[in-house]
Protein backbone atom coordinates (compact mmCIF):
# COMPACT_ATOMS: atom_id res chain seq x y z
CA UNK A 1 0.00 0.00 0.00
CA UNK A 2 1.25 3.48 -0.83
CA UNK A 3 0.44 6.80 0.72
CA UNK A 4 -1.28 9.61 -1.16
CA UNK A 5 2.05 11.43 -1.25
CA UNK A 6 3.73 8.45 -2.92
CA UNK A 7 0.84 7.85 -5.32
CA UNK A 8 1.24 11.25 -6.94
CA UNK A 9 4.56 10.09 -8.41
CA UNK A 10 3.01 7.12 -10.22
CA UNK A 11 2.67 7.29 -13.97
CA UNK A 12 -1.05 7.53 -14.66
CA UNK A 13 -0.97 6.64 -18.37
CA UNK A 14 -0.50 3.31 -20.14
CA UNK A 15 3.04 2.07 -20.66
CA UNK A 16 2.94 2.72 -24.40
CA UNK A 17 0.54 3.50 -27.19
CA UNK A 18 -0.11 1.16 -30.11
CA UNK A 19 1.97 1.94 -33.15
CA UNK A 20 0.67 3.01 -36.55
CA UNK A 21 2.12 0.20 -38.66
CA UNK A 22 2.22 -0.05 -42.45
CA UNK A 23 2.86 -3.56 -43.75
CA UNK A 24 3.94 -3.43 -47.40
CA UNK A 25 4.26 -6.45 -49.69
CA UNK A 26 7.13 -6.00 -52.14
CA UNK A 27 6.49 -9.04 -54.34
CA UNK A 28 4.00 -11.90 -54.92
CA UNK A 29 5.28 -13.94 -51.97
CA UNK A 30 4.89 -10.94 -49.70
CA UNK A 31 1.44 -10.22 -51.12
CA UNK A 32 0.20 -13.71 -50.21
CA UNK A 33 1.29 -13.18 -46.60
CA UNK A 34 -0.16 -9.65 -46.44
CA UNK A 35 -3.52 -10.86 -47.76
CA UNK A 36 -3.54 -13.59 -45.09
CA UNK A 37 -2.60 -11.10 -42.36
CA UNK A 38 -5.34 -8.62 -43.18
CA UNK A 39 -7.97 -11.25 -42.36
CA UNK A 40 -6.98 -11.09 -38.67
CA UNK A 41 -8.53 -7.62 -38.34
CA UNK A 42 -5.59 -5.67 -36.94
CA UNK A 43 -6.65 -2.31 -35.50
CA UNK A 44 -3.39 -0.38 -35.85
CA UNK A 45 -1.94 -1.79 -39.06
CA UNK A 46 -2.58 -0.95 -42.70
CA UNK A 47 -1.71 -3.42 -45.43
CA UNK A 48 -0.40 -2.26 -48.79
CA UNK A 49 1.14 -3.57 -52.01
CA UNK A 50 4.14 -2.06 -53.74
CA UNK A 51 4.13 -1.77 -57.50
CA UNK A 52 6.75 -3.25 -59.80
CA UNK A 53 8.15 0.12 -60.79
CA UNK A 54 10.29 2.53 -58.79
CA UNK A 55 7.55 5.16 -58.56
CA UNK A 56 6.24 6.41 -55.24
CA UNK A 57 2.82 4.77 -55.46
CA UNK A 58 1.41 1.94 -53.42
CA UNK A 59 -1.91 0.13 -53.69
CA UNK A 60 -4.26 -0.91 -50.95
CA UNK A 61 -5.71 -4.42 -51.12
CA UNK A 62 -8.73 -3.23 -53.09
CA UNK A 63 -6.42 -1.85 -55.80
CA UNK A 64 -6.72 1.87 -55.03
CA UNK A 65 -3.53 3.89 -55.44
CA UNK A 66 -1.99 5.35 -52.30
CA UNK A 67 0.82 7.92 -52.17
CA UNK A 68 3.98 6.56 -50.57
CA UNK A 69 4.84 9.87 -48.90
CA UNK A 70 1.41 10.10 -47.27
CA UNK A 71 1.53 6.52 -46.01
CA UNK A 72 5.01 6.94 -44.52
CA UNK A 73 4.03 10.28 -42.94
CA UNK A 74 1.33 8.55 -40.89
CA UNK A 75 3.45 5.55 -39.84
CA UNK A 76 5.51 4.77 -36.77
CA UNK A 77 6.83 1.56 -38.32
CA UNK A 78 6.98 0.20 -41.86
CA UNK A 79 7.31 -3.55 -42.34
CA UNK A 80 8.61 -4.62 -45.75
CA UNK A 81 7.57 -8.17 -46.68
CA UNK A 82 9.27 -10.05 -49.52
CA UNK A 83 10.03 -13.58 -50.60
CA UNK A 84 13.37 -15.03 -51.66
CA UNK A 85 14.55 -14.46 -55.19
CA UNK A 86 15.46 -10.78 -55.28
CA UNK A 87 12.18 -9.32 -56.54
CA UNK A 88 12.01 -6.63 -53.84
CA UNK A 89 13.06 -3.79 -56.15
CA UNK A 90 10.87 -1.15 -54.49
CA UNK A 91 12.57 -1.62 -51.10
CA UNK A 92 14.98 1.21 -51.88
CA UNK A 93 12.24 3.69 -52.84
CA UNK A 94 10.21 2.90 -49.73
CA UNK A 95 13.33 2.81 -47.55
CA UNK A 96 14.45 6.24 -48.75
CA UNK A 97 11.00 7.68 -47.96
CA UNK A 98 11.16 6.17 -44.47
CA UNK A 99 14.69 7.49 -43.91
CA UNK A 100 13.63 11.03 -44.84
CA UNK A 101 10.81 10.91 -42.28
CA UNK A 102 12.83 8.93 -39.70
CA UNK A 103 10.29 6.12 -39.69
CA UNK A 104 11.55 2.82 -38.33
CA UNK A 105 11.67 -0.07 -40.81
CA UNK A 106 11.67 -3.83 -40.49
CA UNK A 107 12.31 -6.25 -43.32
CA UNK A 108 10.64 -9.64 -43.25
CA UNK A 109 11.58 -12.44 -45.65
CA UNK A 110 8.82 -15.00 -46.06
CA UNK A 111 9.18 -18.52 -47.48
CA UNK A 112 12.76 -18.73 -46.27
CA UNK A 113 12.62 -22.32 -45.04
CA UNK A 114 12.41 -23.77 -48.55
CA UNK A 115 14.58 -21.19 -50.34
CA UNK A 116 18.08 -21.58 -51.69
CA UNK A 117 20.89 -19.54 -50.16
CA UNK A 118 21.32 -17.71 -53.48
CA UNK A 119 17.66 -16.60 -53.53
CA UNK A 120 17.80 -15.54 -49.88
CA UNK A 121 20.99 -13.59 -50.51
CA UNK A 122 19.38 -11.73 -53.42
CA UNK A 123 16.50 -10.54 -51.26
CA UNK A 124 18.74 -9.81 -48.27
CA UNK A 125 20.88 -7.55 -50.47
CA UNK A 126 17.78 -5.55 -51.41
CA UNK A 127 16.25 -5.29 -47.93
CA UNK A 128 19.29 -4.97 -45.66
CA UNK A 129 20.26 -1.37 -46.55
CA UNK A 130 16.72 -0.19 -45.77
CA UNK A 131 15.81 -2.27 -42.71
CA UNK A 132 16.75 -1.39 -39.16
CA UNK A 133 15.74 -4.93 -38.26
CA UNK A 134 15.66 -7.84 -40.68
CA UNK A 135 13.81 -11.08 -39.94
CA UNK A 136 14.43 -14.33 -41.79
CA UNK A 137 12.10 -16.71 -39.99
CA UNK A 138 11.57 -20.40 -40.57
CA UNK A 139 7.81 -19.88 -40.30
CA UNK A 140 5.77 -17.11 -41.89
CA UNK A 141 3.59 -17.10 -38.76
CA UNK A 142 6.35 -15.17 -37.00
CA UNK A 143 5.03 -11.94 -38.50
CA UNK A 144 1.69 -12.54 -36.73
CA UNK A 145 3.52 -12.82 -33.41
CA UNK A 146 5.54 -9.70 -34.17
CA UNK A 147 2.41 -7.65 -34.95
CA UNK A 148 0.77 -8.94 -31.77
CA UNK A 149 3.79 -7.92 -29.70
CA UNK A 150 3.66 -4.45 -31.27
CA UNK A 151 -0.04 -4.21 -30.41
CA UNK A 152 -1.06 -3.78 -34.02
Amino acid sequence: MTSAAEARFRVQTPNSLPRAIKVIALDRDGEAVVRRLVEAGWKHAAFLLAGDSRDAALRDLSGSTRALAAEVATADLVVLVAGPGGRAHTASTIGEACSRRRVMTTGFIVGASSASERDLSSTLAQLRPWSLMLVVASSDDYIDDMLTALRA
